[in-house]
């Protein structure tokens, strides 16, 4: 059972409106615009800003509602439960919405692996997603990052719905993604998805700070940062500090500073050492891991027909900055260790016979290394079949040479991960729209602290039930999928015990829900690619449980 008891409060005040608007025009915010969807079988609200004292006349469905705005310039209108259905359009004032579907809303919410978009899991979906993702009856509000420690936000600037076609699916949430159309071929009725997630944040960050009186300390951590000038001066002080470490790092590499320089097609690497990619010993020294730059380079044979062609070169994940060259050229780079490395080498290129890849491996904290289990390989073909796939394997022997040793690179402060932050930024804005459920995917950040877990979660769900008025408002819990290898065994074990928490939080809350992701996981992934099985199981559970599919 819940042990947290709902307060009787009055009706929440829609908006907090601290600016009157100078003209008599209607304005509305993000969420209620063209391509939404709204909530069938409950009541609604439609809300927004003008003068105060303006008389605001919404027509929908052939039907004619009013409203005044109050003192503070904020209106709402209310409106009854509708069957599913659309498109329709809505007139407010003078501002028509256009494109209009009701169906069922589900919020999307969590840290990385809800916010993983369809972009990142085309290594195992490709196929499905180039013919399968023309859905105009399934939308996603994506909320963009914004936090803030000083009040409940009304707004999310910039947002809007998209709809699910081939042209927007790659930015979609892939678990999101793949939940949807199971939903909507179950029921055939229009599924819109808002998806407030933000990678890496703890569950602390997404509860209110009413929420949070039962946890004094996350509360004090709040006040903290209610400082506006406290964030800009360790913004600054930081910022300085990290230039300071790549600066240092710059000067220090001879990698960049031979007169020529070590990516260079024509460089003569002859005395550098020779390593396995995969191995440790080039990782560390006699003290612990050397951070820094690392430079890897690798002779490949070209054929005659995959000379000159464009190609993918794969270079699996890597621990933790990488800047690639091909012949000398430049062809990518990521920042930190999570994104599959994926570079495109332009045509005219590779040529027949030798060619050289140099891999420049930046190491900020930790063991720098190559991810193993991913694909290292460049990849001809794709796309073209009159040419042929083909591929050439990157594993196995590199040549290997230190450009230069680093402290631990300095940190930085996360502060949109800061107690109450992001209720107020990304959740607060929403708790007027309807919706029909959550999906919740996070815990990956609180495993260190799972021993809490269950109760910042039940605080969490408590919080938003009661800001939106749904006491039984559904919660699905994704468990956390597998992780680490099977070596680490302590590691293992905390997260193997993290998802107990989250059982038991399932069992103890109605209305709760947990979806099994474990057997889903990658010991060698964060961000485990199999969303589609795991988005047809929170489908499956969301028809029986809620009746979704009458």
């Amino acid at each position: 059972m819940n042990k947290y008891w709902f307060l009787k409060v009055g009706l929440v005040v829609v908006c907090l409106c601290l600016t009157l608007w100078s003209e008599a025009k209607v304005k509305l915010p993000a969420l209620v615009s063209d391509g939404m969807v709204l909530q069938h079988g409950q009541q609604l609200a439609v809300w927004g800003y003008a003068d105060p004292g303006e008389t605001i006349s919404l027509t929908f469905l052939k039907k004619k509602y009013t409203s005044h705005a109050d003192a503070k310039g904020c209106w709402k209108i209310d409106l009854p439960a509708l069957k599913a259905g659309g498109p329709y359009t809505m007139s407010i004032n003078e501002i028509q919405l256009k494109d209009i579907l009701v169906g069922n809303v589900w919020l999307c919410s969590g840290q990385s692996n809800m916010e993983l978009p369809v972009a990142r899991v085309t290594d195992m979906f490709r196929d499905e997603i180039s013919a399968d993702s023309d859905y105009p009856m399934i939308r996603q509000f994506k909320v963009p990052l914004r936090y803030d420690f000083h009040a409940p936000q009304t707004d999310v600037p910039g947002a809007s719905w998209k709809a699910l076609t081939p042209e927007n699916s790659m930015s979609f949430s892939a678990l999101a993604y793949f939940f949807a159309k199971d939903l909507y071929a179950k029921t055939r009725i229009p599924v819109g998805i808002i998806n407030s997630s933000v990678g890496g944040s703890p569950v602390e960050a997404w509860i209110s700070e009413e929420g949070l009186k039962p946890f004094p300390m996350y509360l004090n951590e709040k006040h903290i940062y209610e400082s506006d000038d406290l964030i800009a001066t360790m913004r600054q002080e930081e910022g300085k500090k990290s230039h300071a470490w790549n600066v240092a790092l710059y000067r220090g590499d001879a990698g960049l500073h031979e007169s020529t320089p070590w990516y260079a097609a024509d460089y003569d690497d002859a005395a550098w050492a020779q390593t396995d990619m995969f191995a440790t010993e080039w990782a560390s020294n006699e003290v612990g891991p050397v951070n820094g730059s690392h430079w890897f380079r690798k002779d490949i044979q070209v054929s005659g027909e995959q000379a000159g062609q464009k190609a993918t070169l794969r270079l699996g994940c890597v621990v933790d900055a990488d800047s690639v060259y091909v012949n000398g050229t430049f062809v990518g780079t990521v920042s930190y260790q999570y994104p599959p490395r994926i570079y495109s080498i332009p045509a005219n290129l590779l040529k027949a016979g030798k060619n050289t890849i140099t891999v420049r491996l930046i190491s900020n904290g930790g063991y720098p290394h190559f991810v193993k289990e991913k694909p290292y390989k460049i990849l001809f073909g794709a796309g073209q079949p009159e040419k042929g796939e083909s591929e050439i394997s990157l594993e196995g022997i590199w040549k290997y040479r230190l450009g230069t040793p680093m402290p631990t690179a300095p940190g930085q402060t996360f502060f949109q991960y800061k107690p109450v932050g992001l209720y107020n930024g990304m959740i607060a804005p929403l708790v007027n729209y309807a919706v029909t459920g959550v999906i919740w995917y996070q815990g990956e950040s609180n495993v260190s602290r799972r021993n809490e877990y269950a109760s910042l979660l039940t605080a969490m769900m408590a919080d938003w039930r009661q800001n939106w008025h749904q006491p039984d408002m559904p919660f699905y819990i994704i468990e956390l999928a597998d992780f680490l290898s099977p070596d680490d065994k302590g590691g293992r074990a905390a997260w193997a015990a993290f998802r107990k928490v989250q059982a038991e939080v399932s069992d103890q809350n109605k209305n709760v829900t947990l979806i099994k992701n474990s057997d889903l996981g990658e010991w060698n992934d964060i961000h485990p690619l199999d969303k589609k099985t795991l988005g047809k199981r929170v489908s499956e559970a969301a028809s029986q449980e809620r009746g979704h599919n009458k």
